[in-house]
């Protein structure tokens, strides 16, 4: 008697144990496909900013620096960067586009050319596109890392090395009230 209910108590635990590993491996890839998806919109403004900084110069030949910070921040190799480190590029970047789009309050002419309206029409797409896909990737992150860090799904998380992940933040300079007028 007593060692079916030993059997049993061992084969509810191990299904315990599958099924809360499964869910685990689910949310893991949940949050992959959420990455991946936010990956193609910031790849996208990181191909659209050579034409920017080329659009910009044009016009701003005086405004070096800020296009020379842009520029170095965009020739790192993006494939071969982190999840992590993308995360942190990106934010300089949205830096340094603010200054670049804020630069054309001062060039009328520029403001003015099809070219950089055409553009900057291109990245306020692809901003809208990443703001509404780092929701879904924080969405995602918040539920798997909830998964890593309660009792008792976090004793499992240990014992197969699965850890909380970051969430994609707002920066300093996307928190503050911007205008900027195109």
């Amino acid at each position: 008697m007593w060692l079916y209910i030993i059997i049993a108590i061992v084969v509810i635990i191990l299904i315990a144990l599958f099924i809360t590993y499964n869910s685990f491996v689910q949310l893991n890839n949940k949050v992959k496909e959420a990455f991946a998806t936010m990956d193609v919109y910031l790849k996208k403004r990181w191909d659209l900013i050579p034409n920017i900084v080329e659009t910009v110069k044009g016009y701003a030949k005086h405004e070096k620096n800020t296009l020379k910070e842009v520029i170095e921040l965009r020739n790192s190799a993006y494939d071969k960067m982190s999840d992590d480190e993308k995360m942190k590029t990106n934010e300089q970047l949205s830096k340094g586009i603010n200054k670049i789009m804020a630069l054309a309050e001062s060039y009328p002419d520029l403001k003015a050319s099809e070219n950089f309206k055409d553009l900057s029409n291109q990245l306020t797409k692809v901003e809208d596109d990443i703001a509404n896909s780092r929701k879904y990737y924080n969405g995602t992150v918040r539920i798997y890392n909830n998964k890593v860090e309660m009792f008792p799904s976090n004793i499992i998380a240990k014992i197969f090395g699965y850890k909380s992940k970051n969430m994609f933040e707002a920066s300093e300079t996307e928190r503050e009230n911007v205008k900027v007028e195109l």
